[in-house]
């Protein structure tokens, strides 16, 4: 049990209120939050390049909302750190990022819809097809766009080839007919030639889906210029798992995801010639709050619903406003813990849609109260809650830890140890008032400079 008598006062960090009143920036609308580090996301983006070397490009994965870190503040500050390009999923995800001013090369791994290509093109965002009906859909809907303006911007796509995922791509017997049809079609322009690994954990598989991509590239390797110039067509297959495994080859670009944000794949095993500099990775997400209630609950009271917990001796139970609508999975009930001043302290009852509870009980020092800033995820006094503990609890993986955080969670963007942008669901504005012309905002954030 907590000693009441002890007096020792725990040096509190400064709230997160101060700090961005001082920044210039609005204020939260509740008291949990994601902190976001630029400066982890720069560096790993350099610890990257540095693991594969001069003459492949490093084309960071911003999809799934940057794996919930926030895509846009991410795809500007992998910009302006010399990024050679971004992937996403969706034409929707590179759409956002083209509104928002990035200018790198924009990249989406799943096939488009062919009525989507044409504005894909004028948007200078490459698109992956494979073959079949969709391959001459897409040819089909360039062709008619180049007809109808001569003008107009060729469309970039990337033949993805079918090597052992299962998931898509040509198969390697479609793949020669796929390249040729692509470079002689009006409209568009090969730019890449890729492929997916399904097990860069295995290097047996992941060798062998290597070797099956030098094979399915040879039957084009005399007509098409191959490099790592933006204007020559690009091989890549090598992911996280792919660079940091250290087997398979990496062609002319790679596209890492997980690595920039500072975790190794889960079930990776590192050789000794990367394990030294994979250590200088560094999460760049933690996920922070402070009480809604602290309260004192007599023995036999239960906690959340059904309940799963009871206290089984007086206790002090601490409510936090984040549940499994901000992406706190509900597999984590009476089985996670927190950090609150550097102590751990396990999460007990169910987890809610807006909320979590602690027992603080045996916290030492003075009773924890609404103005103790708590870790769910992340470092606090020398001890850390990773993605991947997390991730185990529930039989998942860490990537789905990260990209599970809801865009309803405020995050709080730092460089230099200091916050630099907001985003809210509301975009930054701190509060609404009634006006003659509708709803009206009386502050804003302020953007991260470029």
């Amino acid at each position: 049990m907590r000693d009441p008598a002890s007096s020792t006062p725990w040096p509190r960090s400064r709230p997160i209120e101060d700090r961005l009143r001082e920044a210039g920036l609005a204020p939260l609308p509740r008291t949990a939050w994601l902190e976001i580090d630029l400066d982890a996301l720069r560096e790993n983006l350099a610890v990257m390049r540095e693991v594969v070397g001069p003459g492949v490009r490093v084309e960071p994965v911003v999809k799934a909302d940057a794996y919930g870190h926030g895509a846009v503040p991410v795809a500007r500050a992998l910009e302006a750190a010399d990024a050679d390009g971004l992937s996403v999923a969706t034409l929707d995800e590179a759409y956002e990022l083209r509104e928002a001013g990035i200018s790198l090369p924009l990249l989406v791994i799943y096939p488009a819809p062919p009525d989507r290509v044409a504005a894909a093109a004028r948007a200078g965002i490459a698109v992956s097809i494979g073959a079949g009906r969709l391959l001459d859909r897409v040819l089909d809907a360039a062709a008619r766009a180049v007809a109808e303006d001569p003008g107009g911007p060729s469309l970039e796509i990337h033949v993805e080839i079918e090597t052992g995922l299962g998931r898509g791509g040509a198969m390697p017997d479609e793949v020669a007919s796929a390249i040729r049809r692509v470079a002689a079609s009006p409209g568009v322009r090969l730019g890449g030639i890729w492929t997916h690994l399904a097990a860069a954990d295995v290097p047996s598989n992941a060798l062998a889906q290597d070797e099956r991509f030098g094979r399915a590239l040879d039957p084009t390797l005399g007509a098409v210029r191959y490099g790592s110039d933006p204007e020559a067509v690009r091989r890549h297959l090598a992911g996280s798992g792919g660079v940091l495994g250290g087997d398979v080859a990496l062609w002319d670009a790679v596209r890492v995801g997980l690595s920039i944000y500072g975790l190794v794949p889960d079930t990776l095993v590192l050789p000794a010639s990367i394990a030294t500099t994979a250590t200088r990775l560094r999460p760049v997400m933690a996920l922070k709050g402070r009480a809604v209630r602290v309260a004192d609950l007599p023995a036999g009271h239960g906690v959340s619903y059904g309940p799963t917990f009871v206290t089984a001796r007086p206790s002090r139970i601490a409510t936090l406003p984040v549940g499994y609508a901000d992406g706190w999975r509900r597999f984590l009930s009476d089985r996670s813990e927190g950090l609150v001043r550097g102590v751990r302290v396990p999460l007990v009852g169910r987890v809610a849609m807006d909320a979590v509870m602690l027992d603080v009980t045996d916290v030492p020092g003075p009773p924890v109260d609404e103005d103790d800033e708590f870790v769910l995820l992340g470092e606090q006094a020398g001890d850390r809650i990773t993605a991947l503990e997390l991730a185990a609890t529930g039989g998942t993986i860490s990537y789905e830890i990260l990209a599970g955080m809801s865009r309803r969670l405020p995050r709080v963007y730092h460089a230099a140890g200091l916050p630099v942008e907001v985003r809210t669901l509301a975009g930054g504005r701190s509060e609404w008032h009634a006006s003659s012309s509708g709803m009206a905002t009386s502050a804003t954030s302020r953007s991260m400079p470029s």
